[in-house]
């Protein structure tokens, strides 16, 4: 099964490196001279077609063995373990009745008194130190 692997790996690979290649080495399609002085807008998207050449026979071809060896690379691979595997249960699964807002006042304490949930924002300190007043 190891082997199978990285022979599919190198496959795809190569794969990969030869369908960059043949997509650079072709020319677009309107690619001529009348074109660069607007004389291509005759052409319509869908327009006539040449006969299929070399290069884009090249691409399609790759193109398919680049799908093919992406799934069996995916299908060779399924028993392994993933990232997501290791990410500890607590962090992974929100805890049960967890609420999106956050709540504005703690539950009533044993005295019956509430306490706010985030602590309040205390008044700006004033820039001179008060002094106590002596004692005697």
């Amino acid at each position: 099964m190891n082997v199978l692997y990285y022979l599919i790996i190198t496959v795809h690979i190569l794969a990969c490196l030869f369908l960059i290649g043949v997509v650079l080495l072709q020319q677009g399609k309107g690619q001529d001279l009348a074109s660069a002085f607007g004389g291509g807008g005759t052409q319509t998207a869908f327009g006539p077609r040449g006969s299929a050449t070399v290069l884009s026979r090249a691409t399609a071809i790759l193109a398919g063995l680049f799908m093919v060896t992406s799934l069996a690379l995916s299908v060779v691979r399924s028993g392994g373990s993933s990232v997501l595997d290791r990410v500890p249960s607590a962090i992974a699964t929100p805890a049960p009745g967890a609420t999106a807002a956050p709540a504005t006042e703690a539950p009533a304490t044993d005295t019956g008194t509430t306490t706010p949930s985030a602590p309040a924002e205390s008044a700006p300190a004033e820039s001179a130190p008060q002094t106590a007043p002596p004692t005697e």
